[in-house]
């Protein structure tokens, strides 16, 4: 059995109590400063520390009790929405992840600058490295593609790896520096890319440049710098498929994530199986435990690579 996978059973509530079995997936459990506290009505009760945020969320679509918090993020009925607060909050504050720091706020489009179901890849990730790492000499090069605010490139470089983050949003590479910062790698090689991702891969395919991880977050939809429209049903696979060049000769994963509605998991390993033939590759749900009733919050699907045991 490879090493460890981030992949559990749901079946280990708080204080050892054992909850009904609900199957498998990719649990985010590992968490001290983060809660889901409760879910319901297409809204999320969430603690960041010691505050506390209700943002949308359309995967809750069972009911909750009306629940009090720091903040709400409210929905336009014309687009869009905005915070409303009922006390004043600092403009950011940190939050913990086992060794690693973030700096989150609440932004506009309800988000917080931190995806904390992402912290079971991350995991998984890292003890993917410390296994290559025991089996070669020389650091890892992990390429972290529509990295947001690095939380991947965190990871990676607190286990060792020389990163390379790319993103075309400017302040979001920004911010991802100061990520690494708060995390006490100020020393870690990570190269801040702010650049087009397919347009990189391409790049990076005629200079020769290969890595030993890649991960990658495209969104559902989006346009390029000259109007490119992306769209993941029908470029997820040739962008996979130009990465798979690019894995070295001694890989260590591939990991693909996607929030995207309707876009199941296991069309995530099918493309990763496709795409690189040798090697093992499986995909799940990625989840949330709701501390209410033992209920799990599902936050997209993983696919996650790995080469054969002879690679």
């Amino acid at each position: 059995m490879r090493g460890f996978q981030g992949r559990l059973p749901l079946n280990q509530g708080d204080g050892g109590e054992t909850p009904k079995k609900r199957g498998y997936m990719f649990l985010a459990d590992g968490w001290s400063d983060f809660r889901v506290l409760d879910a319901g009505n297409g809204m999320k009760l969430e603690r960041w520390k010691d505050i506390t945020l209700l943002r949308p969320d359309p995967q809750a679509v069972w009911p909750m009790a009306e629940p009090a918090a720091d903040a709400v993020y409210l929905r336009s009925e014309t687009g869009g929405g905005h915070w409303e607060f009922t006390r004043q909050l600092p403009e950011q504050w940190k939050i913990q992840y086992r060794d690693l720091t973030f700096l989150v706020r609440p932004t506009g489009f309800k988000h917080t600058g931190l995806f904390p179901e992402q912290a079971v890849n991350w995991d998984w990730m890292r003890g993917e490295l410390e296994m290559w790492k025991q089996r070669h000499d020389r650091a890892p090069r992990v390429l972290n593609l529509f990295a947001y605010t690095g939380g991947a490139s965190v990871a990676c470089a607190a286990a060792g790896a020389e990163v390379v983050h790319v993103d075309a949003a400017k302040g979001m590479v920004a911010w991802a520096k100061n990520n690494a910062e708060a995390s006490g790698l100020n020393n870690a090689v990570i190269r801040y890319i702010v650049d087009d991702c397919v347009k990189f891969v391409k790049r990076e395919q005629r200079r020769g440049n290969t890595y030993d991880g890649i991960v990658m977050d495209p969104p559902s939809y989006g346009r390029g710098p000259t109007g490119e429209l992306w769209k993941i049903e029908n470029d997820l696979y040739p962008l996979v498929a130009d990465c798979a060049a690019l894995l070295s000769d001694t890989p260590a994963f591939f990991l693909i994530n996607s929030y995207t509605t309707g876009l199941a998991a296991s069309v995530l390993k099918n493309v990763l199986r496709v795409a690189l033939p040798k090697g093992d590759a499986v995909a799940d749900e990625v989840g949330l435990p709701v501390e209410r009733d033992n209920l799990v919050l599902p936050c997209g699907s993983s696919g996650r690579w790995t080469p054969n045991k002879d690679s």
